[in-house]
């Protein structure tokens, strides 16, 4: 394992040891597509947002995921 440092605007914290090969969690993956089709659902509804929806899951699917 390696030690784990992130810079910040206070400048280089180390955060400990960061695990080798740590498994994606489908929480944290397609973050980008997540957070539109969560906007989109809220503000619209689930089904005017299909085409999000599906997007994401294609993205998940891409990282290996089975939806």
């Amino acid at each position: 394992m390696s030690e784990l440092t992130v810079a910040t605007s206070l400048g280089t914290v180390s955060v400990g040891k960061a695990e080798e090969k740590k498994p994606l969690k489908p929480c944290c993956a397609c973050p980008e597509t997540k957070k539109v089709r969560d906007a989109c659902i809220i503000e619209k509804g689930e089904e005017n947002c299909k085409d999000l929806i599906e997007a994401h899951k294609e993205c998940m699917r891409a990282l290996g995921f089975k939806i």
